[in-house]
């Protein structure tokens, strides 16, 4: 299926491991040129080349890297507009960041939750502020904020997440509104449990033995934990030209675990 990413030009902030990674591989097979951001340099090198050894790429792909904190408001801007002045184009943002720390809501003071609003909302609203001048100027835009199945339904271990995270739903709706008629699209996307690093390295013995128990404890009525790119597949449509008129949005990947309407 062509989903009409060729030749476009996208930025996948966290880009260098798990989802963020998996979107990216997506973006350069559809023959997209895509810029990948995130802190550590080794770890992006390694996703580089990776996504420049990919077999099955596009004819139009390209990949580069920064290394970036999306915290960093003027690092990330000019992270956009340099891929912009570089490629002509910005067509394509992914909002994606690590989440904040488990635990109840006594577990953390004022200043623990100042950071994962920072993190978890503020960053995510920096970035595509900072896109947006570049997708209104091409005309045709697709912006992905990824964040957690807590923005729909409350996990009580994962405080911060579920009080942070919903904010961006309030944002990706307002947006949607004050973008009005054209080609610019903004939708949220909600894995579950997935298997990326953050969620196997908290895991000791059999990873596949493992990974099933979190899944019986979580209550996934598929009964196994999501690999990154079941959950990049369903952010990657969202990118497309075929989801042209899917926008404000919020899409759950998480096997069925979420009960809420």
């Amino acid at each position: 299926m062509d989903l009409g990413l060729n030749g476009k030009v996208a930025l996948v902030a966290g880009g260098s491991a798990g989802i963020g990674l998996a979107i990216a591989r997506d973006l350069v097979r559809e023959g997209a040129t895509v810029s990948i951001a995130g802190r550590d340099p080794g770890r992006l090198a390694k996703a580089r080349d990776e996504l420049l050894a990919e077999p099955d790429a596009g004819p139009g792909a390209g990949v580069g890297t920064r290394v970036l904190d999306v915290r960093d408001t003027a690092a990330t801007r000019a992270w956009v507009d340099d891929v912009a002045a570089e490629h002509g184009a910005v067509h394509i943002v992914v909002a994606n960041a690590g989440g904040p720390p488990a635990g109840p809501t006594g577990a953390f003071g004022p200043d623990e939750y100042r950071a994962a609003v920072e993190l978890g909302m503020i960053a995510h609203i920096a970035f595509v502020q900072a896109a947006l001048p570049h997708l209104r100027r091409a005309g045709w835009g697709r912006i992905l904020l990824v964040t957690s199945e807590t923005i729909r339904e409350i996990i009580p271990k994962f405080a911060l997440s579920g009080i942070v995270r919903p904010g961006l739903i309030g944002y990706a709706k307002t947006l949607v509104h004050e973008l009005g008629p054209g080609d610019v699209t903004v939708n949220v996307l909600a894995p579950g449990y997935t298997a990326t690093d953050a969620l196997l390295a908290d895991l000791t013995g059999d990873p596949e033995a493992e990974t099933a128990r979190v899944a019986a404890e979580a209550g996934i009525p598929l009964g196994r934990v999501a690999r990154p790119e079941e959950v990049a597949a369903a952010g990657t449509f969202l990118l497309s030209a075929r989801a042209s008129f899917v926008t404000g949005t919020v899409q759950v990947v998480d096997g069925g675990r979420s009960l809420g309407m």
